[in-house]
């Protein structure tokens, strides 16, 4: 298992605690329906923990 940096979700962090694959993520990303996320300068994404758990909240049912 990958370490955890605490403040950041790495994408593989991320679809690995969502159960959803890459493509999956870059898809709802696309459409702008994933999490805020920040490119590095090396390129790479990270995601705030707090912007994930914010983003999750948004998807609960309101039923």
């Amino acid at each position: 298992m990958a370490k955890r940096s605490g403040n950041w979700m790495t994408v593989t962090e991320f679809c690995e605690e969502m159960g959803v694959s890459r493509s999956t993520f870059d898809d709802w990303r696309a459409k702008q329906r994933g999490p805020k996320c920040i490119r590095l300068p090396n390129g790479s994404l990270r995601i705030r923990r707090t912007d994930f758990e914010n983003w999750l909240d948004t998807l609960e049912d309101a039923a």
